[in-house]
């Protein structure tokens, strides 16, 4: 079963829940003669939304790619987990709301054991849901999966939450409803805030965790001929597809062929192991007892030695065109890159009288 295929399963599980629970609590309302039960029954119906939001997302994600979408339709997933986070702030919002009304308008609860075991039942079954739900999420890394898992937990501990109140109100005469409520609304609202943060920031571009960076750079330096890893970019169009590019360093006595065959030992390994569509970019390191070589380690040293520079790479010289060129990576602290370049070609300038010098300033997209 591959990751979509469960994804679909967990949800039709979570609606089966949902519909079964509410089937129980519709004829336990109905035998009881209590429409609020029988109300609570169609809520459940309701919460079985999030399921079906989930599947719909899932199916469309997987179409095929077409002209106008040539990296297919993996982001869907995320439009999923946005819908059902913004339905999950919209119940902390509303149970914000009728908390607050509760909290200067009390009201004694008035259970029956009917209405103990009906809500007993439903803690049981949502907590249990939510947690199975939530898990499968995280482990298939699906947004949407989580938001559902994380709804059905919230309805537990706020139906949990009235119980205790209503407990708390019969011993001892103390309204915990509204207060209890208010909290447990802020907690929510909290929760969908987070939860709405994560698939937008993958619709925005986030950046490359630093898990993911390690694992990747670390992989691609195994290959015999590489000696460096750089400009490690990464543009996310799904969970099960990402294109990105890095850079490699090679000596300069490696052939074209040479060069060819490693790219393509690379690209082939980042898309079997990691579903990522990579485009592999050369630096030539320069070897030998030659002015090449000599002015590379001059001016890795110079730029190296500076304290707002974390990484130096690319170096570049051509007599025939008369150009130095290099990369640097400043840190945070550097606000200004046309300037900071400015100011570094001044101090490596000498090294190469009468030819241009051309500093490129990188940024690091990872965590």
């Amino acid at each position: 079963m591959d990751r979509s295929q469960e994804i679909i399963r967990t949800s039709w599980i979570g609606i089966v829940a949902n519909v079964l629970l509410a089937g129980f609590k519709a004829a336990v309302g109905i035998l009881a003669s209590s429409l609020a039960i029988v109300m609570d029954a169609v809520n459940n119906l309701s919460d079985a939304l999030s399921s079906v939001i989930t599947i719909v997302g899932t199916k469309l994600s997987q179409r095929p790619a077409d002209r106008k979408h040539p990296f297919g339709f993996g982001r869907i997933e995320y439009f999923s987990a946005i819908i059902i986070a913004v339905i999950v702030l919209s119940a902390g919002v509303t149970s914000l709301f009728e908390s607050v009304k509760k909290i200067f308008n009390p009201s004694e609860p008035n259970y029956t054991t009917t209405t103990l075991v009906v809500i007993v039942v439903a803690i049981f079954v949502k907590l249990i849901l939510g947690q199975y739900v939530k898990q499968k999420g995280k482990q298939l890394k699906s947004d949407a999966l989580i938001a559902s898992g994380s709804d059905a937990l919230f309805d537990a501990v706020i139906t949990l939450a009235t119980l205790v109140s209503a407990g708390v109100m019969l011993l001892w005469g103390v309204s915990l409803d509204g207060i209890l409520g208010a909290l447990i609304s802020l907690v929510i609202i909290k929760a969908g805030i987070e939860m709405l943060a994560s698939p937008v920031n993958e619709l925005l571009g986030s950046s490359i965790s630093a898990e993911l960076t390690k694992q990747i750079v670390k992989e691609v330096s195994d290959f015999e001929g590489v000696h460096g890893v750089y400009d490690l970019i990464l543009h996310n169009y799904g969970p099960d597809l990402k294109i990105g590019s890095l850079h490699i360093n090679v000596y300069d006595t490696m052939s074209a062929y040479e060069i060819h065959g490693l790219t393509r030992k690379i690209t082939m390994q980042m898309i079997e192991r990691h579903g990522i569509i990579m485009t592999v970019g050369v630096y030539a390191v320069a070897t030998g007892d030659n002015r090449r070589a000599e002015l590379q380690a001059q001016v890795m040293q110079t730029l190296a030695a500076h304290k707002d520079i974390i990484q130096v790479h690319g170096f570049y010289f051509s007599e025939k065109d008369r150009m130095l060129s290099v990369d640097v990576v400043p840190d945070i602290s550097i606000h200004d890159d046309m300037a900071f370049a400015r100011e570094l070609s001044r101090e490596i300038q000498p090294l190469v009288p009468n030819m241009q010098v051309v500093i490129v300033v990188d940024h690091n997209y990872s965590e």
